[in-house]
C-alpha cells in the first residue's frame, strides 16, 4: 500500500476524507473532499468527477486503517491513490489546520 506523511502534502494536494459525517463535521483539512467509506461506491462519481485527472488522490480517515482500505480499491480502479499515514490524528499532531463544518476551529475525534 502506498503511503505518504503527512509532512510530505502540500496545499495543492488533493484530499480525499474517508471519515463518517459527525467526524468530518468536528474536524476536517480545509479543501478536502468528503465522501464516508459507507457511502463511498454509491458515491464514486462524486470523487472521478473532483479528482485531479492525472494526479494523486490523498485519502485520510482518522488514523489510516478506513483510508488504506478506500486507497487499494481507488488502486484497484485504476487510480494513482495513497493512504494518509496517521490520518487526521497525525495532521493535527503536526500542527495542520482542522476546521469544523462552520469553518471555525476544529478537532479531531
Amino acid at each position: 500500500m502506498p503511503t505518504v506523511g503527512v509532512g510530505d502534502l502540500t496545499g495543492g494536494d488533493f484530499l480525499l476524507d474517508v471519515r463518517e459525517d459527525e467526524e468530518w463535521q468536528a474536524g476536517h483539512a480545509e479543501g478536502a473532499l468528503h465522501i464516508p467509506m459507507s457511502e463511498f461506491v454509491s458515491r464514486y462519481g462524486e470523487l472521478t468527477e473532483a479528482a485531479p485527472q492525472d494526479g494523486k488522490v490523498n485519502v485520510i480517515c482518522r488514523v489510516g486503517g478506513r483510508s488504506a482500505q478506500v486507497a487499494t480499491y481507488l488502486l484497484q480502479q485504476g487510480i494513482d491513490a495513497v493512504n494518509v499515514d496517521g490520518g487526521m490524528q497525525s495532521w493535527q499532531a503536526a500542527g495542520r489546520p482542522v476546521i469544523d463544518d462552520k469553518g471555525q476551529p476544529g478537532a479531531v475525534i
